[in-house]
């Protein structure tokens, strides 16, 4: 045999403490047909910094789709499937890098995906520039061993086979065909080299991952053994692996032999089918010559299904796929939202997921039973979801799992006659809902009934669009697009149904009023500054004051939300004027000319909106104009104080009652913003770091020109002839 080995790599990603799906880092590759043996190399490292700790990272595997995942141990919605993925744990304790191998045996072939992350985010809120995070990196490299020329096994063909050594396994594969009910494999004349009964293990099917449902027999001593197969996947290659259980280095002898049992589909006619597509999307066309005839031949061909049904291994019913958005699809049936089911064969819908771009959202079905369609109040309407290939024997078994998938079940009588399903990152392939009904005391008893339910299927992004409390995040791989849930609110779970840390409306009501409400006590550093004739500072403390207010009362997560205008708009003129705010006031404290003073203000504000617009959350943004400004003011007082011969500001009241006590409240409020806010807290001690900022603004504003009155801006409204007065106090005649 010729083996080829192919090597798929993918860029590294940093990555991140988890708190929703977002957190986690994907990765897609793509797993080529006949491959015999899977490598996963994964490299992971940390920096050399000592903010770097000993860290865990998580690793999930899963075939056909994203690994559904949930390390905080939260509640899924009701009604979906919940299948644990398989993962392991990487440690970076003393090493800077750890490197681990994985290896996976003749996986299916198709799409995998890894996601990494790390443990639960701790919830404080780091101010950027602050503190330097340590970076981990994760990086997931591909090894396959690829068999160019596997044999193909001929359904109903005799092929003989030598397996060489038990180092050396066979391997075959065999296409199954559309509408496979069964199959089944034998080996016979098996012998080994030395003429003695053979010992091999069969392995028939590839490794999926988190659950692998291959089908192994073992042939010990035995000429002749066979497996049977029940509901293979339909047009997809089986691989079948022979290997030697032999101690000796002896060769086996052996021959295979695959065959089939075909299911004969019952349908609608094909030309029905595409007339009620062509009169859904164009309409019924009046005075057409045909209407009369599709009427007739409708009338003839429910006649020929009826009379025909016993045949027949399964039903189908025709559905038309609708491709509405990015990872939005609607399943419509052509012959209406209803179908009819009985108990002599299955009804059958196809649900197409095969395009590689649907396993990033959630598929949902809906089945809905007329209770006034079934006359026996005991019988029951057996439902089955599986990939790959339909479940056909649901009133025998009522397992709900074919050859190589376990299905979801679902079950409706007069009782209950709603069931719902949803299937979170459904796997890439061609699903099937298969519907039938059943009586406890038998077939014979259902044999004149018939049942009809409504189907509702779609995919959807996020199901219910993540509720009131949640918000539905498209992300991206490089091109691949998968959908999760950020929650809000203390609400949390796969679509944020778990209400568990759930914030209560009151507490909710509380946040939005103190977040608000806080921003209030700037009302007395403008009084302060119109008192002292500071009306440009007043002014930017009432922009803050108000778009602050605004801000987080459309900020909040809960339902007390009031927006006035985007959302985006409102978050930058609240960092805008909170800046402009610290600059102006520090601006003020200098006491520089007034020219200067308002150059300094225009130049300072234009440079800031251009450095928030670059990055809006960064440390410097705040930090640069405050250090700027603090140079100036300390430069203008060193040069009051030595053209005065003292310190300056002189008054030793000034600086016990105003400026020691504004500065200390200004630290506070730097550090309850820096280093105390945390997801839990935040709408308390944010609302503590609006009253100390608005407060030590009140403290610091220097105080009135001596030639100013209080409230000078007062005696500029008048409407009559005065005397004017400059800054020097001389009297000019007015004529």
């Amino acid at each position: 045999s010729l083996y080829v080995s192919e090597y798929f790599s993918q860029s590294a990603q940093k990555l991140s403490f988890y708190s929703w799906y977002g957190n986690a880092k994907l990765f897609h590759f793509h797993v080529p047909e006949d491959t015999v043996l899977l490598r996963w190399l994964l490299q992971a490292s940390r920096g050399k910094g000592p903010e770097c700790t000993d860290m865990e990272i998580t690793v999930h595997f899963r075939y056909g789709a994203p690994p559904v995942i949930n390390p905080l141990g939260t509640r899924f919605p009701a009604n979906a499937t919940i299948r644990p993925s398989y993962n392991i744990s990487i440690t970076l304790s003393s090493t800077v890098q750890n490197t681990t191998f994985v290896n996976v045996t003749t996986p299916a072939a198709g799409d995998w995906f890894i996601a990494a992350h790390l443990p639960e985010a701790a919830g404080r809120i780091e101010v950027k520039g602050f503190s330097t995070p340590c970076p981990y990196i994760f990086q997931a490299d591909m090894f396959v061993l690829r068999l160019t020329d596997m044999p193909v096994l001929e359904p109903g063909v005799a092929m003989p086979q030598t397996v060489v050594s038990p180092a050396k396994p066979l391997h075959v594969k065999v296409f199954v065909p559309k509408h496979a009910a069964g199959m089944r494999f034998e080996l016979r004349s098996c012998i080994t080299s030395e003429q003695k009964a053979c010992a091999v293990r069969v392995v028939l099917g590839s490794i999926t991952l988190p659950q692998s449902y291959q089908r192994i027999v073992t042939c010990v001593g035995s000429l002749n053994c066979s497996l049977a197969l029940d509901s293979p996947p339909w047009e997809k290659w089986l691989q079948i692996m022979v290997e030697s259980l032999s101690t000796a280095n002896a060769s086996v002898s052996l021959e295979m032999l695959a065959s089939f049992t075909a299911c004969r589909p019952g349908s609608t006619s094909s030309f029905l089918n595409f007339s009620s597509l062509n009169q859904s999307q164009t309409g019924p066309r009046p005075g057409h010559a045909g209407t009369s005839g599709s009427s007739t031949l409708s009338t003839r061909e429910a006649s020929h299904n009826a009379s025909n049904q016993r045949s027949f291994c399964l039903q189908n019913q025709p559905v038309v796929r609708e491709d509405l958005d990015v990872v939005s699809v609607r399943y419509r049936l052509l012959n209406g939202p209803s179908v009819p089911v009985n108990s002599l064969s299955p009804t059958l819908l196809l649900l197409n997921l095969n395009t590689g771009m649907d396993s990033g959202g959630s598929l949902v079905v809906n089945l809905l039973l007329n209770k006034t369609s079934v006359n026996l109040a005991n019988a029951t309407v057996a439902a089955c979801v599986s990939a790959a290939s339909p479940v056909l024997s649901l009133n025998a078994t009522q397992n709900c799992s074919t050859a190589f998938f376990q299905g979801y079940p679902l079950s409706m009588r007069t009782s209950s006659a709603e069931a719902m399903l949803i299937v979170l990152y459904p796997q890439t392939d061609v699903w099937f809902l298969s519907l039938q009904l059943i009586c406890p005391k038998g077939q014979g008893e259902c044999n004149a009934a018939e049942a009809k339910v409504t189907v509702f299927a779609y995919l959807t992004p996020c199901f219910n669009d993540c509720g009131p409390y949640g918000q539905c995040s498209l992300l991206r791989r490089h091109g691949y697009l998968y959908a999760g849930c950020s929650c809000k609110a203390g609400w949390g779970g796969w679509s944020c149904t778990d209400d568990t840390k759930a914030q209560s409306v009151g507490v909710q009501n509380l946040a939005t009023l103190l977040l608000t409400l806080s921003n209030l006590m700037f009302l007395p550093a403008i009084a302060v500054a119109v008192y002292r004739y500071y009306l440009v500072e007043a002014s930017v403390y009432t922009y803050t004051m108000f778009f602050s207010t605004f801000y987080h009362a459309c900020d909040q997560p809960g339902v007390a939300v009031m927006c006035i205008m985007d959302y985006d708009t409102l978050q930058y003129c609240d960092f805008l004027g909170s800046v402009v705010s610290i600059w102006v006031t520090i601006l003020c404290m200098s006491r520089v000319k007034k020219i200067l003073k308002y150059v300094l203000f225009i130049l300072g504000t234009l440079l800031i909106a251009m450095s928030l617009q670059l990055d809006r959350r960064g440390v410097w943004n705040m930090m640069g104009p405050c250090l700027f400004a603090l140079v100036i003011m300390i430069a203008a007082w060193v040069y009051h104080g030595v053209k005065r011969r003292h310190c300056y500001p002189s008054s030793w009241k000034r600086w016990v009652f105003y400026l020691l006590p504004g500065i200390t409240l200004a630290f506070i409020a730097i550090s309850v913003y820096a280093f105390m806010e945390t997801n839990e807290n935040y709408y308390y001690t944010h609302s503590i770091w609006h009253v100390l900022v608005a407060c030590s603004v009140a403290f610091l504003l220097p105080p009135r020109d001596k030639h100013k009155k209080p409230w000078a801006w007062s005696q500029k409204l008048t409407c009559r002839y005065q005397i004017c007065q400059n800054d020097r106090e001389e009297l000019y005649a007015v004529t």
